[in-house]
């Protein structure tokens, strides 16, 4: 058991260096002019800024958690929970750090080279994906080399999941504050283009792309990926006892994926592109798509060589962690289906904002609830053939087997907001019109490839829920048992759960309607008091902005995360063990619906407008972009703010349980 926990933590280090060779190959290229570099700086400084005060906040919940978990649980618990926090909180700092400094660099090698500028973009999201996967794999053999109680390493796991709570939260907050208070004041108060350098917020605007799609969505994947992981370690030394395979089995499909991503990665070699618009998006699509198929191959292939090497009978197993692999591409598939602009669902919308602000919103809410159907019915299909071969520990192989190849997928999902920002510093720095089409290509693919890593991150939370749920009755006591449907302590934690979904998103939103309020209220200050800034003969005053946003996005993040902790213990504490059962259940549930309506409707209203503005129903400035920009605006909060924070709820609830387990058994007695 050792030797197979060194060689997949040699596997881990070896992803950190390759992460490394990326980052230094990003940092050798030309910077740009100098206002490409000051424009770079600024939104790199404003991450890091917010990414400071919210580690400011998490250090102090990190503490008091830490002590609770030494007195109340274990103090190896605690070590443990450290570790993780310190972990993910490495990945999302190196992660956010890259991917601010590529943002200039793209643009600049878009002056000369469609295909360097993807290749830099798809690299410093790549720098993320691996960091994701590599730090996470390394923090769970250490767990498992120094502490053998498998209760423990769920404390790991659940260290984080407060990391991912306050960033996957407080940075969807922050970006969407920003964008929506930019373009309610800018495009449709002042009628001035999307990142012009006389809106005071624009800058904020494209710090929070990074600290929302990157920071906030590297941190939501490590949780999945170490809680998917950490679950099927310890159903799996139930289930195969002998010599640690159950245990050291998870740990090995990860490092299988991890070879399988890296080598993806090398497979994304972009060419250059002599046509226009279409071409170069249909290129970048090609040839990140090829990274993916590449990285599902291998993984299929090695995954079934070493499971089945390891188990004499292991081929339930690789059945599980197929289902899990084939569901992600699945449920990514569906996402494009009703995201895309070029398929019927999202042109639906465009064509209805015809008609108004109102139609367009309805169709948009429609589409939303229907995408819901095939991605729920997906995990239905996969839970049930995974738990058919190899009971609750082919679900949780199941969801390891969709996260196997995250460092490949999330460097796709990464992509899309650095893209973005380039596409923002190609327009305020002035760079011409070609380099504007060519940063709006890679934009447009990055905008897919988002909704695409928003699906992905949802499916594998449910299945990472459920296996926690699982967790939980093992760790209580009552796998043989289960929870009475028909108890009234169990119903009332099942509808508890369904409300706290509910009583989430409306907090969340709510703390973006404030933050993007006094964003339009300091605009509109600095309009009236800078003379000339909005003629464009003055400068704006763009750190007021970011900060603002920065402590909006804190305080806003507060109440929604301490309820997450306390209504667990609640619950367990007052209705007792199989009341949190429910609980679990409830939140999923709902959480999982939620979260797919809410990112895809968001997502069909962004491609909307997007379709809008690319020519069709009058362009630009027309009655029908007016009612699409309305309905974009709408679905900001949803798919990037309340929507992807839903999948840390669904999570954490569970981990919540399952650590305080014994506490809730204790009082039962």
């Amino acid at each position: 058991m050792l030797l197979i926990l060194m060689m997949v933590l040699a596997v881990g280090i070896a992803c950190l260096c390759f992460a490394a060779y990326l980052a230094f190959g990003i940092l050798r290229e030309s910077e740009g002019s100098d206002k490409v570099k000051e424009l770079s700086v600024a939104i790199h400084r404003g991450a890091m800024a917010f990414l400071r005060r919210e580690f400011i906040v998490l250090l102090i919940f990190t503490i008091v958690m830490a002590l609770i978990l030494a007195l109340v649980i274990a103090p190896s618990s605690a070590l443990a929970y450290l570790l993780g926090t310190v972990m993910s909180s490495l990945a999302g700092f190196l992660g956010m750090s890259i991917a601010t400094r590529s943002n200039g660099r793209t643009a600049n090698a878009a002056i000369n080279s469609y295909a360097k500028a993807l290749q830099i973009s798809f690299s410093a999201g790549a720098v993320m994906g691996l960091c994701v996967v590599g730090l996470g794999i390394i923090g769970l053999v250490i767990t498992v080399m120094l502490f053998p109680d498998s209760h423990v390493w769920l404390a790991y796991a659940f260290g984080s999941s407060l990391v991912a709570l306050f960033l996957r939260v407080g940075g969807g907050i922050f970006t969407k504050s920003a964008d929506v208070g930019a373009d309610l004041v800018g495009k449709v108060e002042a009628d001035i283009p999307e990142d012009d350098p006389r809106n005071p917020a624009v800058i904020a605007d494209l710090v929070g792309d990074n600290v929302g799609d990157v920071t906030g969505m590297g941190s939501d994947l490590f949780e999945s990926y170490v809680s998917a992981i950490a679950a099927a370690m310890v159903l799996g030394m139930i289930v195969y006892p002998e010599g640690g395979v159950g245990v050291t089995l998870p740990l090995v499909i990860g490092a299988v994926g991890i070879v399988a991503s890296m080598i993806g990665i090398l497979f994304v070699r972009p060419k250059e592109v002599t046509g226009g618009f279409e071409l170069q998006t249909a290129q970048a699509r090609a040839t990140m798509n090829r990274g993916t198929y590449v990285s599902c191959i291998l993984m299929i292939i090695i995954g079934y060589f070493v499971i089945t090497q390891f188990l004499a009978e292991g081929t339930g197993v690789f059945i599980a962690m197929l289902t899990g692999l084939i569901c992600g591409l699945v449920v990514g598939w569906v996402t494009v289906y009703f995201t895309a602009s070029e398929r019927r669902p999202t042109a639906g919308i465009a064509k209805s904002a015809q008609s108004g602000a109102g139609i367009t919103i309805i169709e948009g809410l429609s589409v939303g609830m229907l995408s819901t159907v095939i991605p729920l019915i997906t995990i239905c299909i996969a839970m049930w053939i995974s738990n058919y071969f190899e009971g609750f520990f082919g679900i949780a192989i199941a969801a390891v087997g969709m996260l196997a190849i995250l460092g490949m997928t999330l460097a796709t999902d990464c992509y899309g907001p650095i893209a973005d920002n380039a596409a923002g510093i190609a327009e305020m720095a002035g760079l011409g019109t070609e380099v504007r089409e060519r940063t709006e290509a890679l934009d447009s693919v990055g905008n897919t490839t988002a909704a695409i890593g928003k699906g992905f991150a949802i499916s594998s939370a449910a299945l990472a829920a459920l296996a926690w749920l699982a967790t939980y009755f093992q760790v209580a006591g009552i796998m043989e048992t289960g929870a009475n449907l028909i108890s009234v302590e169990v119903i009332a934690g099942l509808m508890l759960g369904g409300m706290l979904t509910f009583l989430f998103c409306a907090l969340t939103m709510r703390a973006v309607s404030k933050g993007a309020f006094n964003v339009v209220e300091e605009v509109r200050r600095q309009w009236r008091e800078i003379p000339g800034l909005r003629d464009g003969k003055a400068s704006a005053d763009y750190v007021k902005c970011v900060d603002l946003t920065t402590r909006g996005a804190i305080s806003g993040m507060l109440l929604p995360g301490i309820l997450v902790i306390l209504v667990p213990l609640v619950v367990g504490i007052t209705l007792g063990v199989e009341a949190v059962g429910g609980l679990l259940a409830g939140a999923l549930v709902t959480g999982f619906l939620m979260a797919v309506m809410m990112a895809n409707a968001g997502g069909a209203w962004d491609n909307a407008k997007k379709y809008i503005e690319s020519g069709k129903f009058g362009g630009k400035g027309s009655e029908a972009h007016k009612a699409a920009v309305i309905g974009d605006t709408i679905g900001d909060p949803f798919k990037d703010t309340a929507g992807p924070s839903l999948n840390i709820l669904i999570k954490l609830v569970g981990k919540i349980a399952v650590i305080f387990a014994p506490l809730f058994v204790m009082l039962a007695v």
